[in-house]
């Protein structure tokens, strides 16, 4: 049984740990002072995802979604809309499933399929991938080198209504703009989240977008940040 902890453990949690502070490989922020990158995690969602682009149109702001294959097959008009407005697509599973129960043959058979789904949908290829959870395993450097690993310097608990209500907006004021990659989440049907916890994140996302632009603060999509 300690045998097994332990090969678990150097497979799963620490492969995270290293190679999420690669400085080459994995991406925490991006090359631009006084400026943030906005990426969304779990969608599409039929009704938050709608939400979520109309907010970014009113405001002008484009962002990075990571989206879940099976998710994108049911709602493949939501994907065709974030590309034809100009937003960045990237991969996070075909199933929300951490990388750390996957076989190295499971995880190449998840990246695949979604990067499958995302060519048909938009006739495009994606280059950017941020796993469920920010978790990793001892293959993932190498399944995943064709595409840049992406995580984040922020993140909110944003999948939690208590959180969205009592701290959001707050956090995302305070939180710097020196290249900033913010995480935040347009879908609660995942495990571990409130599935209306999109609507209260949209509400202090609305306030915090408007804020920041008066303080002439930019925002861009990860494919426009090299």
């Amino acid at each position: 049984m300690i045998l097994i902890i332990g090969i678990f453990g150097i497979y799963s949690i620490l492969s995270t740990i290293v190679i999420r502070w690669m400085n080459v490989k994995v991406i925490r922020r991006v090359p631009h002072d006084h400026t943030i990158a906005l990426t969304f995690d779990d969608g599409p969602h039929p009704v938050y995802t709608l939400e979520l682009l109309d907010l970014l149109k009113r405001h002008g702001v484009k962002a990075t979604f990571f989206v879940v294959g099976e998710n994108a097959e049911k709602n493949k008009e939501v994907i065709k809309r974030i590309q034809a407005e100009g937003h960045s697509l990237g991969l996070h599973h075909y199933r929300h499933v951490s990388s750390w129960f996957l076989s190295p043959l499971g995880l190449k058979k998840q990246l695949e399929r979604t990067s499958e789904v995302l060519k048909r949908l938009t006739g495009e290829e994606t280059r950017l991938y941020r796993p469920p959870w920010g978790h990793l395993n001892l293959f993932s450097l190498f399944l995943s080198k064709h595409y840049r690993i992406v995580m984040w310097s922020h993140i909110f608990k944003d999948w939690k209504v208590k959180e969205c209500k009592e701290h959001l907006l707050h956090r995302l004021r305070n939180a710097d703009s020196r290249g900033s990659i913010f995480v935040l989440h347009d879908n609660g049907a995942t495990l571990g989240a409130d599935e209306e916890a999109p609507r209260y994140m949209l509400e202090c996302l609305d306030a915090f977008i408007e804020d920041a632009l008066n303080r002439n603060i930019r925002f861009i999509s990860l494919d426009d940040a090299s």
